[in-house]
């Protein structure tokens, strides 16, 4: 039993050594420095907030082409990053090897410092090229000299080496052969004591005696952070310029106007911040690594998505491969064939020429034809003959070569083409579309309408998105009503809630994604149900002066004769007729909405709803001329329109 309990104590032990290896171990891509990849060594706090070994900054610099740019890391550091002796307050610079780099360098607007003030005379300003962000940072005129040390960082690259290092006791530097194991370290002197030796170089009644011992360490620092311009303590942060001063700097005109607060109030507030996020990671480790499985898969398949889209466009820039190899097959036989047709032509014309030399072919042929004493036999002869040397004379009279040897006609223009190839280049997304304000509206039913920038990227389809603003809103995030894979550049929204208003936007897709939503377009819903009807041209309408829509939802005035004739009395200002024509339904209850569009042309047009009582009076008199769904009991309106 105890046997047991003794090995699960062991296997604990080693799983929290495993536990306490495998953190320092990924810790340790925190300590390293971004120039040599090694174990900080007194890092410098640039104005980017990143860190580099004292050391490389100086190599840096110098392959920069900075000399004198202060801060000697072996010498006492009685400031953050040098002594008095070594800090140059100006510094100069040999020539730079490239004219480029001294351009980008010499760019005082890039990575200014704010805390840092230049002089009147513009004094030369040492830029540093981060290793870690890839940009240029201002370090002013002092250069390294100017720089605070990362003393917080030095005690955790400290801590780590003691916790990974395997029997490292430090020992002390001034005994005798063999050491003793050190027991004191001492700041000013810099160096690592026992108990005896420290005695020894401290004695009674001098100054050093006034040293204060400190843990054995084989690094030195400051016993705390000293400004580097008047080589006081920092007592204040600067939260306008993100930077630790003293009280001189503090009363400077540099710092005036700008919030600066006491260290310990920064120290609290920092402090708090990061415990707080700290916290707030080491209770979510499970969403952590989740997202780290998420990204490993991200990962998997950016490399599979990676490869399809090479050999995608592997496959299509063979295929115009094949194509352009094609069309050079097709062109090449054009002109072979045409070469072919033109040499036939010339040779054909060549024996022709040869024919007429002399003593051959048809010269040859008529001279021996001439020979002929019998008369009738050279008539039949002759006239033949003689029509073809007629032929042959006007060819001659008028060479010309039966076939041009120029390939001019044979030339390509491809310099569309070519531009076409050189802008080739993978597919965008669709840009934002445009709502077309003119065209969208919302009435029984909403209509959206869009369209594309003029040099967009095609569309295959679109989503279109909407929700109502005017109800409370849920909890999380904004969730919204989606339509997918909308053909065309409008949509139609059915059923939207009366009195409502709605936020709609919509966004393009193709093969290579969605793109950017369009502006939010608002619409106001109307406050009541939409009533539907018809014009009814049975009830009321005269078909001398209305003319109704086949579709009965229009309604026009038209000059009949009697109106002709009135003609000369409107200039008097003669009262004319009302034109009613209503609407087959009757509005007995409740609340109802319609709109309608007035031609701005009309003379006069009212619109609205009328008793019944009223509107016979108008029809005089007759009881029966009412809607064919009107309610008799009189409470009822029938919708109607007026015009003079």
């Amino acid at each position: 039993m105890a046997e047991g309990e003794d090995m699960q104590t062991f296997t604990s032990i080693m799983d929290a050594l495993v536990r306490i290896s495998t953190s320092m171990k990924n810790m340790e891509k925190e300590l390293l420095c971004p120039v040599c990849q090694e174990m900080y060594k007194q890092p410098l706090v640039l104005p980017c907030t990143h860190n580099v070994c004292q050391a490389c900054a100086r190599e840096v610099l110098g392959q920069q082409g900075y000399i004198g740019h202060g801060g000697d890391p072996s010498s006492e550091p009685t400031s953050p990053a040098s002594t008095p002796s070594t800090r140059s307050p100006r510094l100069s610079r040999r020539t730079l090897p490239k004219p480029d780099r001294l351009d980008r360098l010499l760019k005082s607007g890039f990575g200014t410092y704010p805390g840092r003030k230049r002089g009147a005379l513009h004094p030369q300003v040492i830029m540093f090229p981060c290793p870690a962000c890839q940009g240029d940072v201002e370090l002013g005129e002092r250069g390294l000299a100017g720089l605070f040390r990362n003393l917080t960082l030095e005690r955790v690259v400290e801590r780590y080496r003691q916790s990974v290092s395997v029997g490292g006791a430090i020992l002390c530097q001034l005994c005798k052969p063999p050491p003793l194991e050190a027991t004191k370290g001492c700041t000013e002197c810099r160096a690592t004591f026992c108990n005896e030796c420290f005695k020894l170089f401290h004695p009674w009644g001098t100054q050093k005696a006034q040293h204060e011992p400190t843990l054995p360490t084989l690094s030195f620092r400051p016993k705390g952070l000293m400004c580097p311009d008047h080589k006081e303590e920092v007592t204040h942060y600067c939260k306008t310029c993100q930077r630790l001063v003293c009280q001189l700097c503090r009363v400077r005109r540099t710092h005036s106007g700008h919030k600066i607060t006491p260290v310990l109030s920064a120290y609290q507030a920092l402090k708090d911040k990061l415990t707080k996020s700290l916290t707030y990671i080491l209770g979510n480790q499970d969403t952590v690594q989740t997202q780290i499985c998420e990204l490993e898969e991200a990962v998997r398949h950016t490399e599979v998505s990676g490869q399809q889209a090479k050999e995608e466009v592997s496959q299509l820039v063979r295929g115009l491969g094949a194509v352009l190899e094609e069309k050079r097959a097709s062109l090449l036989q054009a002109i072979e064939e045409c070469q072919q047709e033109r040499l036939a032509r010339l040779s054909a014309q060549i024996q022709e020429h040869r024919s007429l030399l002399d003593g051959s072919g048809l010269v040859g042929y008529a001279q021996e034809v001439l020979k002929e004493t019998d008369q009738p036999c050279f008539v039949q002869a002759a006239k033949q003959l003689h029509n073809r040397i007629a032929r042959a004379t006007e060819a001659l009279q008028t060479f010309r070569p039966a076939a041009s040897s120029s390939f001019r006609h044979c030339q390509l223009d491809v310099g569309r083409e070519m531009k076409l190839l050189t802008e080739l280049n993978f597919l965008r997304v669709p840009e934002a579309p445009v709502i077309d304000t003119q065209r969208t509206f919302a009435y029984d039913q909403i209509f959206l309408c869009w369209r594309l920038p003029p040099h967009s990227p095609p569309a295959w389809h679109y989503t279109v998105e909407f929700r109502r603003t005017d109800v409370p809103a849920q909890p999380g995030p904004t969730r919204w009503q989606r339509r997918e894979e909308v053909r065309g550049t409008s949509a139609l929204l059915e059923n939207p809630d009366t009195g409502s208003v709605y936020v709609l936007r919509v966004r393009g897709c193709n093969k290579a994604g969605y793109g950017e939503y369009s502006e939010d377009v608002h619409l106001h819903t109307p406050p009541a149900p939409v009533l539907h009807f018809f014009l009814d041209s049975r009830w009321g309408a005269s078909r001398e002066r209305l003319a109704i829509s086949k579709d009965q939802r229009a309604v026009r005035s038209v000059p009949g004769l009697p109106l002709l004739l009135a003609a000369d009395r409107l200039l008097t200002g003669c009262h004319l007729s009302v034109d009613v024509v209503l609407g087959d339904v009757a509005v007995t209850q409740g609340r109802s909405y319609w709109a309608c569009a007035v031609d701005p042309a009309s003379y006069l047009v009212k619109v609205g709803v009328g008793l019944e009582s009223k509107l016979q009076e108008s029809f005089q008199g007759a009881p029966d001329v009412i809607s064919p769904r009107s309610d008799p009991s009189g409470r009822d309106g029938v919708w109607g329109s007026w015009w003079e």
